[in-house]
């Protein structure tokens, strides 16, 4: 079914923009109208460019594009000659022929931050709207700049998250690997020499022998439910209902959850700092920023504020209701809020709590390393005085 781009606005004058499936573009028009949208603007979604995975347009990529379009457009170039110069340069494939695009686009009159708008997988919605603040506030280049340090301390936090998860993984990863070959080819070969023993096992050896046993005789099963549970964990996150409860666990976890809702307090300050700074308005910012936020509860408690504000709320109350937001946080917000200076408090905000992920990361690597060596060791080690216990047996009897 037809995909179509939309854009209108309710009674109140709040502007609204969105997709939607119809059979045809007076069919979505209808189905527009239904919800009470005036002034509404509306034209065919165009086909986006298929990224296969060896033309994967990165992150650095775009950071680096947004950085040099800054000092061009700094150094007072025309957007097009910008465009051209930039996508002539480009060596990743899939990026030149976006940007390609982009140039056309500009060229066939289009605004840039609506030309960004059609290629939605390589500029998100954080991107097109802070550019188009920037183009309505002649204040393009500023912006561009703010983008790329936002987008750099965004995959900065990523990669300190990625490097708690990281570890622990690699390291069950390999204590199951290990386990897994022990069972299926050491432990054989101890239980071909114990049977010539004749005697009874001792309880430990015995256990691992049936483990042995049970390991090789159902090894499809086993490796079968792991992929099993990992598949259903996923169907279950695509849920409404699974994806809030998982989401709520674990933001309950006694570490990574107090470790992820630091890297969430983080990113949402710093989404809307560099947002309002911008000049988008907070309703906007909100909208956006709770999208971007990676959690359904946080993301919930991002909508509750919205609600809140446009209702005539202070942003520090609803805050302070939701529960997840950490007392200082709520305070410095409700400073920003008496002050004006909302931007620079959040990016206060920000900053600090991205020396708090450092530090819980840090703490969290210094912790798990000993407690992941001891189980590694652990297991191994029980396993080889399992299987040296019949030894050490006959070895005494003959003394």
């Amino acid at each position: 079914m037809p995909v179509f781009v939309w854009e209108g606005k309710l009674a109140n004058g709040t502007v609204r923009k969105g997709e939607i499936e119809a059979d045809s573009k007076a069919s979505a028009q209808l189905l527009l109208k239904r919800q009470r949208l005036v002034h509404t603007k509306i034209k065919a979604k165009p086909k986006q460019i298929n990224l296969l995975p060896g033309n994967k347009i990165k992150t650095k990529e775009i950071v680096i594009f947004t950085r040099q379009f800054a000092t061009m457009i700094n150094a007072g170039l025309p957007l097009v000659q910008c465009l051209d110069i930039l996508s002539s340069q480009q060596p990743n494939p899939a990026f030149k022929k976006v940007l390609s695009q982009i140039k056309g686009d500009v060229e066939s009159g289009s605004t840039f931050a609506d030309a960004l708008a059609k290629h939605p997988k390589v500029f998100d919605s954080l991107f097109v709207n802070l550019v188009a603040a920037g183009e309505v506030g002649g204040v393009l280049d500023t912006v561009l700049l703010r983008l790329a340090v936002y987008m750099e301390k965004a995959e900065s936090l990523k990669a300190k998250v990625k490097s708690a998860m990281t570890y622990p993984i690699i390291v069950l990863c390999v204590a199951f690997g290990v386990v897994a070959i022990l069972m299926l080819f050491v432990i054989p070969t101890f239980q071909d020499m114990f049977k010539q023993f004749g005697a009874a096992l001792p309880g430990p050896t015995q256990l691992i022998v049936n483990m042995s046993n049970a390991f090789r005789k159902f090894w499809y099963l086993i490796f079968g439910s792991i992929f099993a549970l990992i598949f259903a964990l996923k169907w279950i996150y695509k849920q409404e209902k699974g994806r809030y409860q998982i989401d709520k666990f674990v933001l309950k976890l006694p570490i990574f959850g107090d470790l992820l809702r630091k890297v969430a307090v983080a990113k949402f300050t710093r989404t809307l700092g560099t947002m309002i700074s911008s000049g988008v308005p907070i309703m906007d910012g909100l909208d956006i920023t709770s999208k971007t936020a990676g959690n359904v509860i946080i993301e919930n408690a991002i909508k509750a504020v919205r609600s809140a504000i446009s209702e005539g709320q202070s942003m520090a109350e609803p805050l302070a209701q939701a529960g997840i937001f950490p007392g200082m946080v709520v305070q410095m917000i409700s400073v920003g809020e008496a002050t004006g200076a909302m931007d620079q408090m959040l990016s206060k905000i920000a900053d600090f709590y991205d020396e708090e992920v450092d530090a819980a990361v840090d703490a969290l690597t210094s912790a798990l390393e000993p407690m992941l060596m001891v189980f590694l060791g652990g297991i191994v080690g029980f396993v080889v005085i399992a299987m040296y216990l019949p030894i050490f047996k006959m070895a005494g009897a003959v003394g």
